[in-house]
């Protein structure tokens, strides 16, 4: 099953253990197909360089346990065909739709209201990490 995932999913699987984190074990046991952009990953690279994030990091000692590098190995990366306009009140989430259009992914998984509060584009779901485990568990039952 193909995906794509938002930053925040990228980093809270980073630093938290959670859903978002064992949505990103299923990717690197090859349970699960992360489907990223360079535009995401850019992006992901640019938040995990972010005063505020390299403070928590050194005050909560937090453990970085994964990189740009690292998530760009696990990923199949997509060129972006075409831009699209969907998430008007926050237009650099757009990127995450070009990224799973382009990748022909089934679910969008992010914690952003700007994204989970379109519900669909083309057949593509956006959902919570938890709403993805819920139906990846329903599935691996039928199976």
């Amino acid at each position: 099953m193909k995906i794509t995932v938002d930053t925040n999913v990228l980093i809270s699987a980073t630093f938290w253990k959670g859903d978002s984190n064992v949505i990103i074990e299923k990717v690197e046991n090859k349970k699960v197909e992360l489907v990223l952009s360079r535009d995401i990953i850019k992006e992901f690279s640019e938040v995990l360089a972010y005063k505020e994030i390299q403070d928590k990091i050194k005050n909560k000692n937090l453990e970085m346990k994964r990189t740009a590098e690292k998530i760009e190995a696990i990923s199949s990366i997509v060129e972006l065909k075409q831009r699209f306009n969907i998430v008007k009140d926050d237009p650099d989430d757009n990127k995450v739709i070009e990224c799973a259009k382009a990748g022909n992914v089934k679910f969008i998984i992010s914690s952003d209201n700007h994204l989970l509060k379109i519900k669909e584009f083309e057949g593509i779901k956006i959902i919570t990490p938890k709403e993805f485990l819920k139906i990846q568990d329903a599935n691996s039952n039928t199976k």
